[in-house]
């Protein structure tokens, strides 16, 4: 096992080196830091090649890249211009708000796209799986902000019917919170819930159709009807014996839509005023903040890149064949 686990960090690494000159290209390449001072009118061409050369914007791409690479992999992402504040600091704060959004929203949704999945397959062509079916369909083909913008529509409207807030519909934190421990938790949890939801009832949608059809195809595989012919109970083998191959599928499938989580959280958090990765982009493309951009786009590929590998490790776990190989 941990020969295969070395070989899988062995390929992750070029890959994420891949990904971030790919980015550093786009980023450099889409805009200049020194735009609007060059429209400033008096501005001598001298004082263009200072700030150019403090840019770097006179050096070849190549070098550009490999002075961020050098000083990235210390960790230092350079300051934020937007923020006057060194780069980890910022993606820090950020990302310890985006990251309690989505770790949530994406363990509760694995849990009921496994439950529901299963549940459907196993009780084929009933209503239940005829009505699960008609809500994945449903809560699938709706765009993440339409979905975000609804609920907090509705939230609000409780709120106004109830006579006092039952529901938070902004921000990620109450401001200027006086309570004790417990108090922030539950603070934090609340404002949990909509954006939580938002990303759940997405995700769930895809990845309980995947379940179900991975669960049927292994229902009628014939180590299953092995194990029904020795005695075993229906529950048994479908814990023992169906579930753990019909995992595979599913895993695979959470790994790959991590990104599309991550990005429908930018979505929500937008919708909702978190002040989390989401916001941190749209601030960085609106000022930008090169540094920032970069630093921003080296977290998303090392999360996708993360959650590849740990898929490719659990993929050896379920399956011992697939670590030999």
């Amino acid at each position: 096992m941990l020969g295969y686990i070395v070989r899988r960090l062995l390929i992750s690494i070029p890959m994420l080196i891949a990904a971030t000159f790919i980015f550093f290209v786009i980023v450099v390449w889409a805009g200049n830091p020194i735009g609007a001072l060059r429209s400033q009118p008096g501005i001598s061409p001298a004082t263009i090649k200072v700030r150019e050369h403090e840019y770097g914007l006179d050096r070849p791409v190549l070098n550009r890249y490999w002075d961020w690479f050098t000083h990235a992999i210390r960790g230092d992402l350079g300051t934020s211009v937007h923020y006057h504040e060194p780069v980890t600091t910022v993606l820090g704060r950020a990302m310890g708000v985006t990251m309690r959004l989505v770790l949530v929203a994406t363990i509760i949704g694995v849990i009921l796209a496994i439950a529901i999945g299963v549940y459907a397959a196993v009780r084929q062509y009933s209503v239940f799986d005829y009505g699960s079916t008609a809500l994945a369909f449903l809560f699938f083909s709706m765009p993440v902000f339409w979905l975000a913008s609804v609920l907090s529509d509705l939230a609000v409207r409780i709120n106004r019917a109830v006579g006092h807030r039952v529901f938070f519909v902004e921000g990620e934190r109450t401001p200027n919170l006086s309570a004790s421990v417990f108090g922030h938790f539950t603070d934090r949890a609340g404002h949990l819930i909509l954006p939580a939801l938002t990303l759940v009832l997405v995700s769930v949608a895809g990845w309980s159709r995947y379940q179900r059809a991975t669960m049927l195809d292994v229902l009628h595989a014939d180590y299953v009807r092995t194990a029904r012919a020795k005695g075993l109970t229906e529950f048994q083998v479908i814990r023992r014996h169906a579930l753990r191959n019909a995992l595979i599928p599913l895993v695979t499938v959470v790994a790959l839509d991590f990104s599309a989580v991550l990005a429908g959280a930018i979505v929500t958090e937008t919708v909702f005023s978190w002040n989390g990765m989401g916001a941190l982009f749209i601030e960085a493309l609106d000022n930008y903040d090169v540094n920032l951009l970069l630093g921003w786009f080296l977290i998303a590929a090392t999360l996708v890149v993360v959650f590849n590998l740990a898929a490719d490790v659990y993929y050896g776990y379920l399956d011992p064949r697939i670590r030999s190989a």
